[in-house]
C-alpha cells in the first residue's frame, strides 16, 4: 500500500471521528469501534455479551454515539468451537457433506440435487406479485412494445421514402 493511500485513509479516519483538523465537516460514514478480548476467560465470561458503541454520525466535530444494533457474543476458544460443532452434529444441524468426500462418480448428481434443493428454497422465499399487479405490469409492457412498434414503423416508412426518392 502506498504512502499516499495510507495518508488518505488516516485523513478519512480523522475526519470521520471528528478530529480537530476536520471539525468543520457536516457528516461522515459509519464507524464501528472494535476491541480485542484476552484469550484466557472464565466460565462467567463465556456467557457474557458485549455491547460496543458505534459512531453513527459526526456533526461539527461532535460524534454521536449509539448502542450497537445487536449485542455480539464474546469470541470462542478452539475447545468451545469444537464443543459447539459436536453439539450441532449430534442434533443433526449442518448434515450437508462437502462434495470432495462423496464418491467421485456421484458428485455431479449430488451437486445437481443440492442445486435443485437450494433453488426450491429460494423460490419459496420469493414474494410474488398479486394478480392485479401482474396485469398492470403486463399491460405496461404491451403498451411499451406498441409504442416502439409504431416508432420503428414510422422510421421504416421515412427511410423507405428517402431511399426511393434519391435512388430514382
Amino acid at each position: 500500500m502506498s504512502n499516499r493511500t495510507k495518508k488518505a485513509r488516516a485523513d478519512a479516519l480523522r475526519k470521520a471521528t471528528g478530529s480537530s483538523a476536520f471539525a468543520n465537516t457536516k457528516t461522515s460514514q459509519h464507524i464501528t469501534k472494535i476491541s480485542a478480548k484476552p484469550a484466557n476467560r472464565s466460565k462467567e465470561a463465556e456467557a457474557e455479551v458485549v455491547e460496543r458503541p458505534v459512531v453513527t454520525s459526526v456533526k461539527a466535530g461532535t460524534p454521536t454515539v449509539a448502542k450497537a444494533d445487536k449485542p455480539t457474543p464474546a469470541k470462542l476458544s478452539k475447545a468451545e468451537k469444537k464443543a459447539l460443532k459436536a453439539k450441532k452434529k449430534a442434533t443433526g444441524e449442518n448434515a450437508e457433506k462437502p462434495l470432495h468426500k462423496v464418491f467421485i462418480l456421484a458428485r455431479p448428481f449430488v451437486a445437481l440435487g443440492r442445486y435443485l434443493r437450494d433453488s426450491w428454497r429460494e423460490i419459496r422465499q420469493v414474494r410474488w406479485p398479486s394478480r392485479k399487479n401482474t396485469w398492470k405490469m403486463t399491460l405496461a409492457v404491451l403498451a411499451y412494445c406498441a409504442v416502439f412498434i409504431v416508432f420503428i414503423m414510422l422510421l421504416d416508412t421515412f427511410f423507405t421514402f428517402l431511399f426511393k426518392t434519391f435512388v430514382k
